[in-house]
């Protein structure tokens, strides 16, 4: 059984169940497989004074093992705001001790990287010292954030160039790494992974009278429901969905996840009169969101940039069409006005245009999932598999 050392600054834990955990499905699936032994350093990132959220983080357990993934969090020291020109080699600094006796233990065939940046720098380092192949994988904002700040994109090419592959999780990514200097002959197509069990047509006629109950939110026969499922920054685009309600007739809006935007837009929502027809969910249970991207006759994203959001796919699977931003690689996924709108700007008019043209033609939720069939954590892990099993030989 060959060794994988996977570096990935996101991943789920105690304190943050919901972050980064497409990449833990993937490790998973991976190690599930059985011809891959995993191994995955999530350093945590904690400042010299410990405060609010970093309080939970600093008491996490240093090791564990879930879902037949070992996992080890070192501690790094995190300058909030202004530290992350030094973040990769603060994690190497941290993690390297620990990775020796690792690999002493069970040598590592493949050093991977879960994200561009700070992963990728941290582990061209760590590749090169043990001497061994590196895999970086590209998401979204690694690329289309950091690669715009003069000292990210510096060590992101230098570990590009290190690197034996690079990872991109849609067609559009791969091309935007590319402009940036990456050399595109080490580039593969890797798409995200699904969980087809969870996420699928769920037809229940009681389905909104149940969700109505759980989330103590009205949701009546006649009103479309709307969701939008990711974090609440500026980058999302919430303000728009919600500024689109006043035109969609009785509509409801569902916001799935947390963030520094929320006061805004609840302010927002106050001050369009629409606060009663908007729940902030904030993280849910993962079963639960199913349920509702089932119930919903929209999933609406209008995101300033992506690579290729889980959230689309996961709503096509569960035959919700998506009204999102022509970014990333939405037209990859929503490649026929069954699977839903691509925007050609962010404003609310536009949203509402758009979502007010799927409700006035809806289409049949089978029809819809037929675009998410592709998608699964198994072909994924076994991309992966294959990815690493090339650069290793």
């Amino acid at each position: 059984m060959k060794h994988v050392l996977s570096l990935s600054t996101l991943y789920p834990n105690a304190a943050n169940p919901r972050f980064g955990t497409f990449v833990a499905r993937s490790l998973e699936a991976l190690a599930k497989r059985g011809d891959w032994r995993v191994t995955c350093i999530n350093p945590i990132g904690i400042p010299p004074l410990v405060f609010g959220r970093y309080r939970a983080l600093s008491e996490l357990p240093a090791t564990g093992e879930e879902g037949g993934v070992v996992i080890h969090r070192p501690r790094f020291t995190l300058i909030p705001r202004i530290g992350a020109r030094r973040n990769a080699s603060a994690i190497v600094k941290a993690a390297y001790p620990l990775i020796e006796q690792i690999h002493a233990k069970r040598p590592i065939d493949v050093v991977d990287a879960q994200f561009f940046f700070p992963d990728g720098p941290g582990a061209a380092s760590i590749a090169g010292a043990l001497g061994r192949p590196l895999s970086i994988k590209a998401r979204g904002s690694d690329i289309t954030y950091w690669g715009k700040q003069d000292f990210a994109r510096e060590q992101m090419l230098d570990a590009a160039k290190k690197a034996t592959g690079l990872l991109a999780v849609s067609e559009d990514l791969a091309d935007k790494m590319a402009l940036l200097g990456m050399p595109k002959d080490k580039i593969t197509l890797h798409y995200t992974g699904l969980d087809r069990d969870r996420f699928r047509p769920l037809n229940h006629t009681q389905l909104r009278g149940q969700l109505a109950s759980a989330l103590k939110f009205a949701l009546p026969d006649n009103a479309p429901l709307l969701v939008c499922v990711g974090s609440l920054i500026p980058r999302k685009g919430q303000e728009f969905a919600i500024g689109a309600l006043p035109q969609i007739p009785r509509a409801r809006l569902i916001l799935v996840g947390k963030g520094e935007d929320r006061a805004k837009l609840e302010a927002q929502a106050d001050e369009l009169g629409v606060s009663e027809r908007v729940l902030f969910a904030g993280s849910l249970d993962h079963d639960l969101l199913p349920l509702i991207l089932s119930a919903a006759d929209a999933m609406v994203l209008p995101t300033e940039n992506e690579g290729l959001a889980n959230s689309w796919v996961e709503a096509l699977a569960c035959g919700t069409p998506v009204v999102t931003t022509d970014v990333g690689g939405a037209r990859e996924l929503i490649t026929d006005d069954v699977a839903g709108r691509l925007l050609t700007e962010r404003s609310s008019e536009a949203v509402a245009q758009a979502v007010n043209t799927v409700l006035n033609n809806p289409p049949r939720r089978q029809e819809v999932a037929a675009f998410a069939e592709r998608f699964s954590w198994e072909k994924n892990a076994a991309e992966l598999a294959a990815h690493f099993e090339k650069i290793a030989s």
